[in-house]
């Protein structure tokens, strides 16, 4: 499941991976722990060179329970941390740095293993898990995002908040390594008019008719 910040990615993945019993990941978690371990050792987040020499070094666990996911740091839980704005305004340029994108693909593709998994994150259809049962591509207003992440963020400005999601689209999708882009063969949800409830139906639904069409 791909697509921009504020699509409803996460709660969407969650949400499908409860009701079908299935396990979840958080991709975009993994890059935001990343980060934090950056700014906490004041690492240069716009220097390529220093986050690239430095990408191996951060232990991650990613707890894969969709009703409790979590994840550490060098053992420090950091599920709270990486959702500050320190981390949201530089996670971007983190996300850029080749090395750790290597990093990460191989960590995630582990998890993955041999399947039973809902993904998330921008890039899981056109390079993480290309070979996916079911490819989703979730997009929403850009008003709209902004007031979903708002909501998450105590005391955001929403004007603000749009502001910094038009920001990161723009690097998201012109980075060099994995751009964010809907995959071949991936189906489009605009996720605007509807509730999570609704998202989540009509994604179990598809989920449902791909497993009837090939037996699985």
């Amino acid at each position: 499941m791909d697509g921009p910040s504020g699509s409803g990615k996460s709660s969407s993945a969650r949400g499908v991976a409860t009701r079908l019993g299935l396990r979840y990941l958080d991709t975009g978690a993994m890059f935001r722990a990343v980060t934090w371990w950056m700014l906490e050792r004041g690492v240069d987040v716009e220097d390529p060179r220093a986050v690239a020499a430095l990408a191996e070094e951060p232990v991650l666990v990613s707890g894969t329970d969709p009703q409790a996911p979590t994840i550490t740091v060098d053992g420090t839980d950091v599920a709270g941390p990486i959702r500050e704005q320190a981390v949201t305004g530089a996670v971007s340029a983190v996300s850029t740095v080749p090395e750790v994108r290597t990093r990460l693909l191989r960590e995630q593709r582990s998890i993955i293993g041999d399947g039973d998994i809902v993904v998330e994150g921008r890039d899981i259809g056109t390079v993480v898990a290309p070979d996916a049962d079911v490819k989703l591509y979730l997009t929403a207003d850009p008003a709209a995002r902004a007031a979903r992440r708002t909501a998450e963020l105590s005391g955001a400005d929403v004007a603000a908040t749009e502001q910094d999601l038009v920001r990161r689209d723009a690097i998201d999708s012109g980075r060099a390594t994995a751009p964010l882009r809907m995959a071949d063969g991936a189906l489009h949800l605009d996720t605007t008019p509807f509730t999570l409830d609704e998202v989540v139906d009509q994604i179990v639904a598809l989920v449902q008719q791909a497993r009837a069409t090939t037996g699985g």
